[in-house]
């Protein structure tokens, strides 16, 4: 019998969480703070309604599946300022591919990677897709339903959180298809170097296969803004880089904190953005063009981008005060999570998790719902993850919630300062 790849996917981490907290409660008169999910809370921009009402007419045509020229003009300008590159240097016909937000272009990518390697592999010999461990779960989600051996390459303070992949030995690396790289961090806060990223986009040319970097943090930091993928790429080659066997992914999803809109792009190595296009004009869902407009604007626009990171930056000071005697606190670098260490004050994720909602109405995700065992498969679903001892934390919601909050998550796991 062949592997149940539905059983291996297993539950999103949402809905294991849902299944942990049934039948506990939060304490009666206690109004709940849900922290579980990285969903911006702020108002969306005045100029996206604007926008969209403006080209209303646009929803009686259906959109190009690529995305529409202004759209991916817009992106590619963005790209070349935001990252430094040489005018013109990436094209926004051929190296640019508008996508509705990045959860299913990341899918998506590890089908096309994969159908690309599978042709250069002998029969019998399994592909494989690498990931960070913890991650976001769409990665292994990709990498199961391509039929890929899952790789979890872990995270930790020992390795400042950024995945050893040229560890791995030569067997896996050459039956490779893609690997992933998530930063700024999702759950963990931290921001791979230029010097990382340009090793990991060196190992790909190597062993021929993609390197996928998830960078919808990307404009969600404290002190410097975050290296992408493409400046790596430039950083290699210099300032006419092809960006061969390179993929970036973004969104306005957490940059202009309108995670509704569902405005996204892959941008990179030519090759494989038609691949994906290819693909995705089967199965792919289009950006109406009325979302596009208003998202082609919000990629033109700083202000409100600057104004967003101030807001983050003022709750990351909020959890500092609050937090930061826990002996497992650390000041995330980027993004909006806390991936707190909960070992010294709870045991484990799991139980702060049930604690935090048990005692003080604040709703956080395990971190071990965010990793898999090293080596996994359905048949080890128990055994330990570099997760088990952290929860993650979003810091989406006003001030004095967030304030709320984390003087409740104090209380709960070690008293306040």
């Amino acid at each position: 019998m062949g592997v149940d790849k539905l059983e291996t996917l297993g539950d999103f981490p949402f809905t294991r969480l849902n299944r942990l907290l049934e039948g506990v409660t939060p304490p009666d008169g206690m109004t709940p703070i849900m922290m579980q999910i990285g969903e911006p809370q702020a108002a969306v921009p005045d100029s996206v309604m604007r926008d969209i009402a403006a080209h209303a007419d646009l929803f009686g045509r259906y959109p190009p599946p690529p995305g529409s020229v202004d759209y991916r003009r817009a992106v590619a300008d963005w790209a070349v300022g935001r990252y430094g590159l040489k005018p013109g240097s990436l094209d926004p016909e051929t190296q640019v591919l508008a996508t509705s937000g990045s959860r299913e272009a990341l899918f998506q990518a590890a089908l096309v990677a994969a159908a690309r390697k599978q042709v250069q592999l002998p029969d019998g010999v399994r592909l494989a897709i690498l990931v960070p461990n913890p991650l976001y779960h769409v990665y292994a989600g990709g990498a199961i339903m391509a039929d890929c051996d899952l790789i979890p390459v872990s995270t930790t303070p020992d390795n400042d959180f950024t995945p050893d992949y040229a560890g791995l030995p030569d067997e896996i690396l050459a039956r490779t298809a893609l690997c992933f790289l998530c930063t700024p961090g999702n759950p963990t806060g931290t921001v791979a170097s230029v010097e990382a990223i340009s090793q990991m986009l060196t190992l790909a040319r190597r062993h021929d296969f993609t390197l996928a970097v998830d960078e919808c943090y990307s404009e969600i930091w404290m002190d410097k803004a975050p290296t992408g993928g493409l400046e790596a790429a430039v950083a290699l080659d210099g300032p006419d880089s092809d960006f061969s066997h390179l993929l970036t992914f973004n969104s306005l999803s957490k940059r202009s904190g309108v995670p509704g809109l569902r405005c996204g792009f892959i941008a990179g190595a030519a090759q494989m953005i038609g691949q994906i296009a290819r693909v995705r004009s089967y199965g792919g869902a289009t950006l109406p063009g009325p979302l596009m407009a208003a998202g082609a604007a919000l990629w033109r626009e700083e202000s409100h981008v600057a104004q967003n990171r101030a807001h983050y930056a003022q709750l990351i000071e909020i959890a500092d005060r609050a937090l930061g005697h826990l002996p497992g606190y650390r000041r995330p670098e980027a993004a909006f999570f806390l991936w707190l260490d909960v070992q010294q004050t709870a045991g484990d994720g799991v139980t702060a998790a049930k604690r935090l909602w048990a005692e003080q109405g604040v709703k956080v995700l395990p971190g071990r719902y965010m990793a898999r065992p090293e080596s996994w498969d359905s048949a080890q679903a128990d055994a330990a993850t570099p997760g088990d001892g952290y929860v993650r934390i979003a810091l989406v919601h006003d001030p004095d919630t967030v304030a709320e909050a984390c003087a409740r998550i104090a209380a709960c796991l070690g008293g306040r300062a």
